[in-house]
């Protein structure tokens, strides 16, 4: 049985999401507080967390932060505020997805599952991939795909799932172009409307993490038009 953890402090939201994820054979952990979301993570095996931005004793975003610190279990946030700086901040931060109430519960539950799968498939690939080549190197990169480790200019550098997961399919495929919405449904796993903008935010993660100048980027470029190409150009 998979399960998910539910921090939110609107009763009525947590009782439908709990009711719908059920009958979908989910078990589901409920808390509407951050400090005992945190630690149920930590003493509970779970598969995916739902987080709330609002939270009677803390915000969402900064609970995210504290997840990344220690876990790559996958987090979709929700917000009544249909901020857009909301959800890239917490893309930013590390959430794999970000859901606007009112929302349809349906679309939520599709995108947990998606989530889910997701997280198994790179999980699976990870292991596959890791018995046959254990690190992918290219340029001023060495990226180690078992251990889920990335160096570059022999400097660890420290990535969320999503950043890795992204960073490596396209250093696996060098100088090939993809398109925002190519790479949305590769790493994220589903299709939703407008959300290929996820991508670019991740993009300029990376880039802050692994470029020389991010202003300029040698390692993961623009193709005009089209999307994102990794190549190794110019000075490294």
């Amino acid at each position: 049985m998979k399960t998910v953890l539910l921090i939110d402090d609107d009763l009525e939201v947590q009782q439908l999401i709990k009711t719908y994820l059920e009958r979908e054979s989910f078990g589901v952990y409920c808390t509407t507080r951050s400090t005992e979301g945190l630690e149920m993570i930590k003493a509970k095996k779970l598969d995916l967390v739902i987080l709330d931005i609002f939270l009677p004793d803390g915000n969402g975003l900064e609970v995210c932060k504290e997840i990344r610190r220690t876990s790559k279990i996958p987090i979709t946030l929700i917000s009544a505020k249909g901020d857009e700086s909301d959800k890239v901040l917490g893309l930013g931060l590390g959430a794999d997805d970000f859901i606007t109430k009112p929302f349809s519960i349906n679309e939520l539950v599709a995108r947990v599952k998606a989530q889910i799968r997701r997280n198994e498939f790179i999980e699976d690939y990870t292991k596959e991939n890791g018995k046959k080549s254990d690190s992918i190197v290219v340029g001023p990169l060495v990226i180690n795909v078992e251990s889920r480790s990335v160096f570059c200019r022999a400097e660890k550098i420290h990535l969320t799932a999503k950043e890795f997961d992204l960073l490596t399919f396209l250093a696996q495929n060098k100088d090939r172009v993809f398109s925002k919405d190519f790479l949305y449904e590769s790493i994220w796993g589903y299709e939703s409307s407008g959300d290929s903008r996820t991508v670019t935010v991740h993009i300029r993660k990376i880039r802050e993490k692994i470029e020389k100048n991010p202003q300029e980027p040698k390692i993961i470029v623009n193709v005009w038009g089209i999307g994102y190409k990794f190549t190794v150009n110019g000075s490294l």
